[in-house]
């Protein structure tokens, strides 16, 4: 009797039972909290990168001027209610247009995509301009003309602008600017332009990436075509 009675009354067998289930339990947690940890890390880690991503691709430039930036001193044609670019379509030597001695209308440059960059739509390309007097946020594109002799029409205060694709070959889509493309931009400036001697700013906004802005300053003699140095 004593015996049995010294088997009941021993609970070490229990105590050691119930230590391992405790333990057991313990590393299930903690197996289990390490998990959620690593996984709330990894996503983590994942939105980083996804952030970082962005915003590098968002501020790099995904084009750049492509070698110089060309002013013409193009004389306005008043056609009514629209100002156009007077040209000589109708004349023997239809070769040009008519010079404006004292201001610079139209700027004139090619852009590429820099390296790695994917296609560009150049229908989404938002261009605006500013100099001290004037600030359009956004010039008006103006589609189906031939941009090449800036003959599209526009109001004398909004301005406007078109593209060409400059190489031969043609990569793709006709408003996408691909590798290995160039696009002529031109730009007709508002208020009829800019006199000689004054600063002015375009700036090229694609739809991603940085923008590319051009900041000249009107030569002080005013020619039909120049190079814009400064």
């Amino acid at each position: 009797m004593k015996t049995r009675r010294g088997i009941v009354k021993d609970e070490k067998g229990f105590t050691g039972l119930e230590a391992a289930i405790v333990l057991t339990a313990f590393i299930v947690v903690a197996a289990v909290f390490s998990y959620m940890v690593l996984g709330a890390g990894f996503f983590s880690t994942e939105k980083a990168k996804a952030v970082v991503h962005t915003g590098v691709e968002k501020a790099t430039s995904s084009a750049e001027v492509a070698g110089d930036v060309i002013g013409h001193g193009w004389q306005y044609n008043n056609t009514g209610t629209n100002w156009t670019w007077y040209y000589y379509y109708n004349y023997s030597d239809s070769g040009g247009h008519t010079l404006d001695s004292t201001n610079l209308t139209v700027v004139e440059f090619q852009v590429q995509l820099t390296a790695g960059q994917s296609a560009m739509d150049m229908n989404k390309v938002v261009i605006s301009y500013s100099d001290s007097d004037t600030y359009v946020p956004e010039l008006t594109y103006a589609s189906g003309v031939n941009a090449s002799k800036a003959n599209f029409s526009m109001t004398s205060t909004t301005g406007s602008w078109n593209y060409t694709l400059a190489t031969t070959t043609e990569m793709g889509k006709v408003n996408m600017l691909d590798p290995n493309e160039k696009m002529t931009v031109i730009v007709g400036l508002p208020d009829y332009g800019v006199t000689a001697g004054k600063s002015f700013k375009i700036d090229f906004k694609p739809a991603l990436g940085g923008t590319i802005t051009i900041s000249k300053t009107a030569p002080g003699a005013i020619d039909k075509t120049m190079l814009l140095t400064s």
